[in-house]
């Protein structure tokens, strides 16, 4: 798994990804299968501690007291599968004709999708996802849209 080009995001990911498998991480496991020093490691680890995706320990990291070991956060599973998602969000949004009403639904691909629809005329669009939500109210308030999508 040593990819010396990996983004700080995406080791990041990788280490949730790890923590959450195994139930925890250590600091020179990571340096080996990331091929990063350890003091990169240690960054990525405060970072992860700080938004509470992970609890930095003596050597490494655990679960976060009471966290699913089953499904990753959401700051995590927006890197993972990013092709996968990326295809089924450009053929999503190649079913979206303008004046439509379409409804997005809260993760990761949903909010994929929604990235591509933002310049569809007329567009209605109702969703429980905040950052959805969010992506959308700040595109509606670009100057340069001629109509933005309502929510």
């Amino acid at each position: 798994m040593a990819d010396h080009g990996l983004l700080a995001h995406q080791r990041q990911a990788l280490i949730i990804q790890e923590v959450q498998t195994h139930g925890s991480v250590r600091v020179t496991d990571l340096v080996d299968r990331l091929g990063v020093s350890d003091m990169t490691i240690r960054r990525d680890l405060e970072t992860l501690a700080r938004t509470g995706a992970v609890q930095k320990v003596h050597g490494g990291a655990v679960l976060v007291s009471g966290a699913s070991a089953e499904e990753p956060l959401y700051e995590a599973k927006s890197t993972l599968e990013s092709a996968a998602k990326a295809a089924i969000a450009d053929a999503a949004a190649a079913l979206v004709a303008p004046g439509s009403v379409v409804a997005i639904s809260a993760g990761t691909t949903a909010y994929a999708v929604a990235t591509r629809i933002l310049d569809v005329p007329e567009l209605t669009v109702v969703t429980n996802s905040f950052p959805v939500a969010d992506l959308l109210r700040t595109a509606a308030q670009r100057e340069d849209r001629p109509s933005p999508p309502s929510c």
